[in-house]
């Protein structure tokens, strides 16, 4: 069965480039990103990895632990993390699972229950589907998936807005309406009440019975 936003996100142990890992005991009280790619030594992937490289302060900055997945061994990891270096001028500073038999794969649902093989046999588009990025709640429960294309390389930007958006609607019960940034206005979800919201943010604008909006709270 598919995973779908609001399930827990299943855990699981695996060896990394950083060593053996409980996937829960990992997060801890942290959220987390797991972001996955079908083969090592891919082009795109590579930009990838190096970009969450240079990113990771801005991850560390909301509590937020990054560790990547690619179908392949650990020790092919190491090797690639050389390239990655190369190419973009940061090594991963994050660990990134060795997915060989495919079972954390088809545990989120990535690959089919039938796919196997040796990692070296299979190809890129054997496992093109192992494009996801998975954003996890404190809680565990699953709050964003996204899945791309092996030709369009993910923008870690866009999943940072999406984190600072869900962390504001976890301490605020706001929402963020379509292109926002930080420091742009929110919007008052229906949960709550006019009464609620005066208390909560003050000043509020009534843009339609359906649609409020305040400045972001802090």
């Amino acid at each position: 069965m598919a995973i779908a936003l609001g399930d827990e996100a299943p855990n699981f142990t695996a060896e990394t480039t950083e060593g053996t890992i409980d996937f829960h005991e990992y997060l801890g009280d942290s959220w987390g990103v797991l972001f996955s790619h079908p083969k090592d030594f891919t082009p795109v992937c590579t930009t990838e990895l190096g970009r969450v490289a240079q990113l990771k302060p801005e991850f560390d900055k909301r509590n937020v632990k990054v560790i990547g997945l690619s179908v392949d061994r650990t020790e092919d990891h190491k090797q690639w993390a050389k390239d990655i270096e190369d190419v973009t001028g940061a090594a991963p500073n994050y660990p990134i699972i060795g997915d060989p038999e495919l079972k954390i794969s088809k545990l989120y649902s990535m690959l089919p229950a039938s796919a196997s093989g040796d990692p070296k046999d299979r190809t890129p588009q054997d496992n093109m589907t192992v494009r996801n990025v998975f954003v996890i709640g404190p809680d565990k429960k699953v709050k964003m998936i996204l899945t791309y294309p092996m030709t369009c390389g993910r923008n870690f930007d866009e999943i940072l807005r999406v984190i600072d958006s869900l962390q504001l609607n976890a301490k605020h019960a706001v929402a963020t309406p379509a292109d926002w940034k930080q420091g742009d206005d929110v919007i008052i979800t229906a949960a709550v009440s006019d009464d609620e919201a005066k208390q909560k943010f003050g000043d509020f604008k009534t843009v339609k019975p359906y649609l409020r909006t305040t400045a972001q709270p802090q």
